[in-house]
């Protein structure tokens, strides 16, 4: 899983120094009296901090850059809510005559995100907004994720193609980037769903979101994998 130790930064996690935080990336004062403030990409650290109310010397003794921080911030809550992710994935009954194993797993992989979120903890709902907009960003989804988040992502496939023993490689991981990008949309709250039903949906109703994103995706990957064997017993 790219050689990272359990617990510590990705390699990546001190260099690119000089690179922009995603636009914006929101940071929570303590201050009282001051309102959570937008950080975006032309911040310096020391703006940063500023925001956040924290002891500059204290953040430049531990943290070598703005990028070291920013990994450190990823690395926390990305510890907590993906062992618990991974310790759902490893419970799964994965025997072929559990007809709801695909909806299980997809389960496992959001629910602790939801539940997190449903807290209306604003640190978390913070958090994945901001997973969000990495997600989203080729210049740092390609970068940031795979050291934070793949090892969860292969755990699911890697399960996936145990309870469709057969499936293509390509119709999984094409499923997987659509289930990915249903998760970041709800991730990001922008409230277009709220608008668009005039009401009916919330973006932040995650118990409707988790009731029905693991039916929604697993239908696709079951479909995808009924046309892909269909396809094999089909007469040339």
């Amino acid at each position: 899983m790219g050689g990272t130790r359990k617990g510590t930064l990705p390699a990546e996690a001190t260099r690119k120094a000089d690179q922009p935080l995603p636009s914006p990336t929101r940071e929570k004062s303590n201050r009282p009296g001051r309102p959570t403030r937008q950080v975006g990409s032309t911040d310096k650290r020391d703006q940063i901090l500023d925001a956040a109310n924290v002891d500059v010397a204290l953040v430049y003794y531990y943290f070598e850059n703005k990028r070291a921080l920013f990994d450190a911030v990823l690395l926390r809550r990305a510890t907590i809510v993906n062992k618990e992710r991974l310790d759902l994935l490893e419970k799964i009954d994965l025997a072929p005559e559990d007809g709801c194993a695909i909806e299980k797993l997809v389960a496992a992989f959001v629910d602790p995100i939801y539940r997190y979120l449903a807290t209306g903890d604003l640190g978390w709902r913070h958090y994945f907004a901001l997973i969000a907009q990495i997600n989203n960003a080729p210049e740092w989804g390609s970068q940031v994720m795979p050291g934070f988040f793949d090892p969860v992502a292969e755990k699911l496939i890697e399960h996936l193609r145990t309870v469709m023993p057969g499936a293509g490689d390509d119709d999984l991981f094409w499923s997987f980037d659509f289930l990915s990008g249903a998760l970041t949309l709800t991730l990001a709250g922008t409230g277009r769903i709220d608008r668009l039903s005039g009401g009916v949906c919330l973006s932040t109703d995650y118990a409707s979101i988790q009731e029905r994103l693991p039916r929604y995706v697993a239908a696709g990957f079951r479909q995808l994998y009924a046309d892909r064997q269909a396809a094999k017993k089909a007469p040339s």
